[in-house]
């Protein structure tokens, strides 16, 4: 498996706060608008579940498989070109911020790896940079 680690970011909200918005995927829905035109099609959201496609790539679908209250939330591919999961990490700093870490693992040979590290590097501090200022209260 091959993993892409964001950067630690700083979230200015509680670890409360930032797991209870982001451990049910319907609380994304409101955020629909913040995402780059031309980015991201088609976004759905239920609470375990986010679809939505994204040219090249085609419709990706995922789902929470697990989840520790103030701690992490995995999630694991149900449709993508490649699978992979996604991994939160969260980790009290003070009272109102939160240390935040994603990881992607995905099973990737030789050839497809050359072709989307990069991006996959890329997106995954995106997101991260994204879940970092949106707002958790």
């Amino acid at each position: 498996m091959t993993k892409f680690e964001s950067e630690v970011k700083t979230v200015n909200a509680s670890i409360s706060a930032v797991y209870n918005k982001l451990s049910d995927l319907s609380n994304i829905e409101a955020l629909k608008d913040r995402i780059p035109e031309g980015k991201v099609d088609n976004l759905k959201c239920t609470e375990d579940t986010l679809s939505f496609s994204i040219s090249p790539v085609g419709e990706i679908q995922l789902a929470i498989v697990e989840k520790e209250q103030n701690k992490h939330i995995k999630f694991a591919s149900q449709k993508s070109p490649i699978a992979f999961n996604l991994w939160i990490q969260l980790l009290p700093k003070e009272a109102n911020q939160t240390k935040m870490k994603l990881t992607i693992g995905a099973e990737l040979n030789m050839l497809t790896k050359g072709m989307v590290s990069k991006p996959l590097q890329e997106g995954v501090e995106k997101l991260a940079d994204m879940l970092a200022v949106i707002p958790y209260n």
